[in-house]
């Protein structure tokens, strides 16, 4: 990926803050501002805009799928356009962006804000949403921890079905997941195990398969003892299922098999349950389970710009 020289320069002038509605930086916060976006960058006292241009062009060269831009290019934008660096002539930072979008445009690109007040940027020949790949593990604004309280009250009272449906599939779809399959749950005996399938293409256009078994509840490594505890001996049965069976993917025309298998609990899935769990499999197979509870759902659906359903007052919870 290369942007022109002018563009380059023109995004670097509103990081150094050369352009008007931007903080001006020296050359220590110049520095502090790639120490922010968690860069090795170091300002070495030469010409500040023609220094932070080629480090933006070192950050283009980093490998990204086509017509995106790489992610820790997309993150510098987004800590420059932070709504807390706004100037008191620019308190919504309307102008800012105004600014930055001229060089991004002529890039094919346009900036802006979601309902999150975070900085999102679109690749305007497909209208396609550019992941960031926030930081789950990150302080939230005030605004993100409104939205995990309002998805906490979503996950007590959704059924398996929505959790998968309403949660699970629009955040893998956002991040970056392709093909997502749901078996369903009328005839069990489809579904070899998986609750869904989906694939990842890596940057080198090679594919990776996923399947995932989902429970509503707690995992734990004892037995039911209350409702919405699942024990951990059935998803080890169901997990086997998965990776020992293929799946069809339409778009390569073949028969594969699932690399890789998500365990997630809308729950917690305890030490134990894991620990039983990783003791009854073999190496190989220990290294292809992935987990994901509660907290994990919480936090990366919060950081990323999906919207929380709405809470339905016929919701019957399934277990």
């Amino acid at each position: 990926m290369k942007f022109k020289s002018k563009n380059l320069r023109e995004i670097a002038e509103c990081i150094i803050g050369d352009k008007n509605y931007f903080v001006y930086k020296s050359s220590m916060y110049i520095s502090e501002f790639f120490e922010d976006c968690d860069l090795p960058f170091k300002h070495d006292g030469s010409t500040r805009w023609a220094w932070t241009s080629d480090r933006l062009a070192e950050l283009l060269e980093e490998p990204c799928p086509p017509n995106m831009l790489p992610p820790r290019f997309v993150h510098v934008l987004r800590t420059l356009m932070h709504k807390s660096e706004a100037t008191e002539d620019d308190p919504q930072r309307i102008n800012a962006l105004i600014e930055l979008n001229k060089p991004l445009t002529r890039e094919g690109y346009e900036a802006f804000y979601g309902e999150d007040n975070n900085l999102y940027i679109r690749n305007l020949s497909n209208n396609q949403t550019i992941k960031s790949f926030e930081n789950p593990h990150r302080i939230f604004s005030e605004v993100e921890i409104k939205k995990r309280d309002k998805l906490i009250s979503y996950l007590e009272n959704c059924s398996e079905d929505q959790l998968i449906e309403n949660i699970l599939l629009p955040l893998f779809r956002t991040l970056g997941f392709q093909r997502i399959t749901v078996a369903g749950h009328k005839d069990k005996a489809l579904e070899y195990g998986k609750d869904i399938w989906m694939k990842y293409t890596l940057p080198t256009q090679h594919i990776i398969y996923f399947g995932i078994q989902v429970k509503k509840g707690k995992l734990d490594s004892s037995g039911v003892s209350k409702s919405g505890n699942h024990n951990i001996a059935e998803i080890y049965n169901q997990t086997t299922m998965m990776l020992g069976h293929e799946v069809f993917d339409p778009e390569t025309n073949k028969r594969v098999l699932v690399d890789h298998a998500y365990i997630i609990a809308g729950g917690e899935i305890t030490k134990a349950a894991r620990n039983w769990l990783g003791n009854k499999l073999d190496a190989n197979r220990r290294s292809q389970i992935i987990f994901m509870d509660r907290d994990d759902i919480l936090n990366l659906f919060t950081v990323n710009s999906i919207e929380v359903p709405k809470l339905e007052s016929n919701f019957v919870n399934t277990f």
